[in-house]
């Protein structure tokens, strides 16, 4: 197993999908382990620093890669098989930044009141106890919120020759913010251009449903992930996890009922190719099993997530079995 250690320098960060010179030449089958800087470039560290006076809004959620896988081609399927995610410093920060958010006014949803006022809470974490601290400001409450690490940002370049900021989420998959993307699953997506090309980065140490204020727990990350290629057929529409106990498909649009229904649809089709349903059939045992968690509903797009337990379903292989695969690899390291 080819094995590939790489900790960018910040002029080395991708800040977008596509439209970036690759980090790496890889093969499938490469593990890779990474550090990935958080979504603020490192710039928030205290309690006192405000996201107005500290960040570049240029330099928003740094990206380590783009890594060109050799053999990709569109319509091939990359799997990414996320073996390990640990929070890389002692802390992580969240933050209330002007305009953005799920309850203020944003660009989008323009309104004549005033932006939320600023404020920084650090979480530290405790190791040993596999916790986050939260500490309130205007009471004293502090609560020890398990750690839960997870990577924001997962995405292969847009087809077209599009190029879009690391900050949105889309069928290339992106900014999704979903917690499912957690160590354990494997994560699929369509190649849409020659290598694939993808990009993986803010990480949170937690994050509750729907990431409602607009950040988690920001934090550096050790990311250890093994890249396998599934070639031929025709790639997921929208981006795919697989973990041991469920099949997740991620809907990225506006209005948020649109971004549920992208992820509604990617899932019907999932079934039909584990399971040979037409899509009404599919549509009818979904709408009976189906979970649908929020993913963000602050980013570009907002995402939603459908889930459905393996446990409801007949045995099945997706994609050849390659989670169990990956998994059975991943156990090894």
């Amino acid at each position: 197993m080819d094995v590939v250690e790489y900790r960018p320098q910040p002029d080395q960060y991708a800040w977008t999908f596509g439209g970036a010179a690759p980090s790496h030449r890889i093969a499938p089958g490469t593990l890779l382990k990474l550090w990935t800087e958080d979504a603020f470039s490192g710039r928030i560290t205290s309690t006192t620093d405000r996201a107005g006076g500290v960040l570049n809004l240029a330099e928003l959620n740094p990206q380590t890669g783009p890594f060109f896988v050799e053999g990709a081609e569109p319509g091939d399927t990359l799997a990414l098989h996320l073996v390990d995610l640990a929070p890389a410093r002692e802390w992580g920060a969240s933050t209330t930044v002007p305009f953005f958010g799920a309850l203020t006014a944003t660009d989008r949803t323009a309104m004549l009141h005033d932006a939320l006022t600023e404020r920084t809470w650090i979480y530290q974490l405790d190791r040993a106890a596999n916790t986050v601290l939260f500490e309130a400001t205007s009471v004293d409450m502090r609560l020890e919120l398990p750690c839960n690490p997870m990577l924001g940002t997962v995405g292969v370049a847009p087809a077209g020759r599009e190029v879009r900021s690391s900050l949105v989420p889309d069928m290339f998959g992106g900014n999704m913010d979903t917690p499912e993307m957690r160590a354990g699953v494997t994560c699929y997506l369509q190649v849409n251009v020659e290598g694939a090309l993808f990009s993986v980065g803010d990480g949170h140490y937690r994050q509750g449903e729907g990431e409602s204020c607009g950040t988690a727990v920001e934090g550096a990350m050790d990311v250890t992930l093994l890249v396998e290629l599934i070639k031929g057929g025709a790639g997921p529409v929208w981006p795919r996890i697989e973990s041991d106990t469920h099949y997740v498909t991620v809907g990225s649009s506006r209005p948020l009922e649109d971004a549920w229904r992208a992820s509604q649809m990617g899932m019907i089709g999932w079934l039909g190719e584990l399971y040979g349903l037409d899509r009404l059939d599919a549509y009818q045992l979904l709408t009976q099993i189906s979970e649908s968690p929020l993913a963000n509903v602050v980013d570009t797009n907002y995402s939603a997530v459908t889930k459905v337990a393996k446990a409801l379903l007949p045995p099945a292989r997706a994609y050849g079995g390659m989670h169990s695969h990956l998994r059975e690899q991943s156990a090894t390291l």
